[in-house]
């Protein structure tokens, strides 16, 4: 099973267990985040959902690992025969992001039905 989701302006294909390095994203390390922005889920039997334009009832769930900067780059700006040159670096902040779930409609009536067997059971 995978989705893509949308986040910081750009779009994903995660499945459960990958990393994904985000936008620097408001969130503690070791927190819990939730994407509810789903534009495509592909479930195990080959069936797809397509949102319009996000798919409804579908989350991803994820563990923020760390927080940190990309490799330097160097931006140099000049123009010819004018004696212009200008140096400049950036670092692009990211959020490494362990995905831990994707949650359907079907996967939270199975939970419900587990839960139901278990009471049953005690």
């Amino acid at each position: 099973m995978y989705a893509v989701i949308e986040s910081c302006g750009k779009q994903y294909k995660v499945a459960e267990g990958d990393v994904v390095f985000f936008e620097k994203l408001d969130v503690e390390e070791g927190k819990k985040v939730i994407f509810d922005k789903v534009v495509l889920v592909s479930e195990d039997g080959g069936k797809i959902q397509i949102g319009n334009p996000y798919v409804k009832g579908i989350k991803v769930e994820g563990k923020v690992v760390l927080h940190g900067k990309a490799k330097k780059i160097l931006v140099f700006k000049y123009k010819a025969k004018k004696n212009y040159r200008r140096k400049q670096g950036h670092r692009q902040p990211y959020t490494k992001v362990e995905i831990t779930g994707i949650k359907t409609q079907a996967t939270k009536k199975q939970a419900v039905k587990e839960e139901l067997e278990v009471a049953e059971t005690k």
